[in-house]
């Protein structure tokens, strides 16, 4: 359906260079970023003005501004979750995404155009893992119809929470045509992890965790939820709300159950889901 869907259109798009306000707010320390909070949200005022392009090009990566890897705080293990935080906003964000070679592996090294990518990374398991998470939200993005059929229209964003600047987390929901179609995304951006976290839903049913960016076939931590159910508890202005563990430096894709009998455990479901398996 998405390829059908883009043959369809006949769009020109436009760079939305603000996607550099979310790579500094990660150059941050954490226990910074609440001071910059919304340099992670000024974007979603005029993402539907036009229709823009999400890049992280050539211009990143050259002229001694180091990799995107390079760029992000902490130790290896926090750049390379920051990395995959950073990714997975950017493809749950509205807009269409442009990412240049060498940083869907995290390389270390900036762009040079008298050499090949560091290809040799690919030997160790946190570059693979960066590597089948871009693969993971590449699939992601053309299987779930809330990610592109409305792309550039308010309809189909809507804000849960954007003002918790404490906690550093935003939530958010994407929307297909279909109002029975839609993502909750949530994003944490400080390295705690965060028990008991509630967030308002629109509706009694169980959620299933679908993406996961802390997931340990990535080389995060493997902090997950198995089954979620909302509640009859007001909450950001819903009626309803779940109670999730949010991993550290980490999104967290959650997607209605219509059909029971699709549940799998939400551990092995990226690996299985999207061809991971071992």
């Amino acid at each position: 359906f998405f390829h059908d869907y883009v043959a369809e259109q006949e769009i020109s798009y436009y760079s939305l260079l603000d996607t550099g306000e979310q790579l500094v707010d990660l150059k941050n320390d954490p226990i910074f970023r609440k001071y910059h909070h919304d340099q992670l949200t000024f974007s979603i005022l005029y993402s539907f003005h036009e229709n823009f392009l999400l890049p992280f090009s050539h211009d990143e990566v050259v002229h001694c501004k180091g990799s995107l890897i390079g760029k992000m705080a902490g130790d290896t293990w926090q750049k390379c979750a920051n990395l995959r935080l950073l990714y997975a906003y950017q493809w749950t964000h509205p807009g269409k995404k442009l990412l240049f070679m060498g940083g869907e592996f995290g390389q270390w090294n900036e762009w040079r155009d008298n050499g090949q990518l560091d290809w040799n990374l690919l030997e160790f398991e946190q570059h693979q893992g960066i590597q089948r998470c871009v693969s993971d939200l590449g699939h992601l993005y053309e299987t779930e119809p809330a990610f592109y059929e409305q792309d550039f229209r308010q309809e189909g964003f809507q804000w849960i929470d954007c003002s918790n600047r404490d906690c550093s987390t935003l939530s958010f929901m994407r929307k297909a045509k279909d109002p029975q179609d839609y993502l909750i995304v949530i994003c944490n951006f400080t390295p705690n992890v965060r028990h008991d976290f509630w967030v308002g839903v629109p509706e009694i049913t169980e959620f299933q965790e679908i993406f996961n960016s802390d997931s340990r076939y990535y080389g995060g931590s493997n902090v997950h939820n198995e089954r979620i159910f909302s509640e009859p508890r007001p909450c950001q202005g819903f009626a309803d709300s779940i109670r999730v563990t949010l991993p550290p430096l980490g999104v967290l894709v959650l997607k209605p159950v219509r059909d029971p009998r699709s549940v799998k455990s939400s551990d092995r479901n990226s690996e299985k889901k999207n061809g991971n398996t071992k």
